[in-house]
């Protein structure tokens, strides 16, 4: 039997204005036979509306649910360790997640404080900090436009584990600039935190997903083969294919390897990181994607 009654991707986005179209929110939810929902909200917010009615629907119909969402579940250990010493808080994804939910200004117009957020956080370092990439016409003390030196001696690692098994995949402090994911990361770790204080999910692989109703997975869509039939604008036609994918793999044991895979991961892994759902993590010596043969899946 599966494990799951229905599956939602969300390509994220950190536009500081309302934007549909390319290089804006998309959301693909699909239960087996039934048609696929595809959406295009404009902004956060009513992305986030969105999957918030989705899920307590689904959740009150007795439905299970993953979704998976295109951001950076967490950062290299030495974030939240950092932020321990000066703050006296616990020291792991939690604590992160809080923090980002709690100071993040968000508005439902998509104006953000994203990059002030940043230069908060390196803040808590005695030198540079980790994030960079400042966007802004704007100086902010604290954020710098170029990056910074001293990966893993003064500042936290520059890459987490999932980031350099996925072809493709950016370092998470990254701000501005092409391909960069921080802005994504910062808000949707925020908003995905308000999701955990309202509804009963289990974010993996920090936490037992065996028997919450609702699990969220960090995904990463371009690991699928792109299929431009699938849509006109890509980052739709990516989330419908990886919804396809997961619905696929849930009725083999693949989704299942996956999910349980997180019982070996490391401790850095389980506690700081997160891991991309979809990297095949096992056996460690020949970690590749798990969808590079997803065209010749059953």
């Amino acid at each position: 039997m599966p494990l799951f009654d229905s599956y939602m991707v969300v390509d994220w986005s950190a536009n500081g204005t309302p934007k549909t179209g390319r290089d804006s929110l998309w959301i693909a939810h699909l239960r087996p036979g039934q048609p696929l929902a595809l959406s295009n909200p404009p902004t956060r917010h009513a992305a986030m509306t969105l999957i918030h009615a989705t899920l307590s629907e689904e959740a009150r119909a007795g439905r299970r649910v993953l979704a998976g969402f295109d951001f950076a579940f967490g950062y290299p250990a030495g974030l939240a360790q950092t932020m321990a010493q000066s703050t006296g808080q616990g020291a792991d994804w939690r604590s992160i997640w809080a923090h980002l939910h709690d100071n993040l200004t968000d508005g439902p117009d998509n104006a953000n404080n994203r990059f002030d957020l940043a230069a908060s956080l390196n803040a808590h370092f005695p030198g540079d900090g980790p994030f960079w990439g400042n966007g802004l016409a704007r100086d902010i003390p604290g954020l710098p436009r170029r990056k910074p030196l001293g990966w893993g001696e003064t500042l936290p690692a520059n890459r987490r584990l999932a980031d350099s098994l996925a072809p493709g995949a950016q370092e998470v402090w990254k701000l501005s600039g092409a391909g960069s994911v921080g802005g994504q990361s910062l808000t949707g770790q925020a908003a995905l935190e308000g999701l955990r204080r309202r509804l009963p999910v289990a974010v993996w692989p920090f936490e037992d997903h065996g028997h919450a109703p609702l699990v969220l997975a960090e995904v990463f869509p371009s690991l699928i083969p792109l299929d431009p039939t699938l849509h006109p604008i890509r980052d739709a036609a990516q989330v419908i294919a990886l919804a396809q994918a997961l619905v696929l793999w849930d009725t083999t044991a693949r989704l299942s390897t996956l999910l349980d895979a997180a019982r070996q991961m490391p401790e850095s892994v389980r506690r700081f990181e997160a891991m991309i759902l979809g990297l095949d993590l096992s056996p460690p010596a020949t970690i590749r994607p798990a969808v590079a043969d997803l065209s010749r899946d059953p």
